[in-house]
């Protein structure tokens, strides 16, 4: 199963490198040494690491809680049918969202960044993000629940405020008023990248969208 896979490295990769600085600054997302010393590695790298505990679990907690269902039954039946679902090539589908989504992500701040050796980012996120809207495409209807929310709302909506909030929060931090450290630009790309990879593999499906939150 991939999804587990993904999993235990992310996890063991990103504890491993909490305790090791050298290794967490060796693989962390450097756009200036990814430009200038062609490090190229990086921009995958980095998506196995997380800044603490805390970042390392919520990130694994939402791939859980969206990446089987996406492995299992979406990317499958993108690949064949509902009736003949085509598992092999499902699981390469299921493989190009995630890796798609850390490269997508990660595009837009290595050409913004790659002359400024002070920039640096991590966290799987972006590879994150790109799941649950290939989720929320398909099953826009689903209920979901939030932390901070005392109800569940529709899955459409959750991503339209998680799109929307994004795109604010980025542009504050382009202008200078950042009031965290959270990579909001590549939170929204990774979305993105999710939403236009699954719709390509079925373009169907955004038609079947706005049926089913207009109805």
């Amino acid at each position: 199963m991939i999804t587990i896979v993904l999993l235990i490295l992310n996890v063991g990769f990103s504890i491993y490198a909490m305790e090791r600085p050298d290794v967490k600054y060796k693989y962390i997302f450097h756009p200036y040494s990814i430009f200038h010393f062609k490090q190229h590695y990086r921009f995958l790298s980095h998506a196995f690491l997380h800044a603490d505990y805390m970042h390392l679990a919520f990130n694994m907690f939402a791939l859980w809680s969206f990446g089987i269902t996406v492995e299992k039954a979406i990317m499958p039946q993108l690949a064949g049918s509902y009736e003949e679902p085509n598992r092999l090539l499902g699981s390469l589908y299921y493989i190009l969202l995630y890796t798609g989504g850390i490269y997508a992500s990660s595009i837009v701040e290595y050409f913004r960044n790659r002359n400024n050796q002070y920039y640096t980012s991590l966290g799987a996120s972006g590879a994150i993000n790109a799941v649950v809207f290939s989720f929320i495409l398909c099953y826009p209807k689903e209920k979901l629940g939030m932390m901070f929310l005392p109800f569940d709302i529709p899955a459409w909506v959750l991503g339209l405020l998680f799109l929307g909030v994004s795109y604010f929060l980025s542009n504050r931090k382009r202008n200078g008023h950042a009031t965290d450290n959270i990579g909001h630009e590549a939170h929204f790309w990774g979305a993105v990248y999710g939403l236009v990879f699954t719709g390509i593999l079925k373009p169907d499906l955004f038609l079947n969208f706005f049926q089913k939150i207009t109805h």
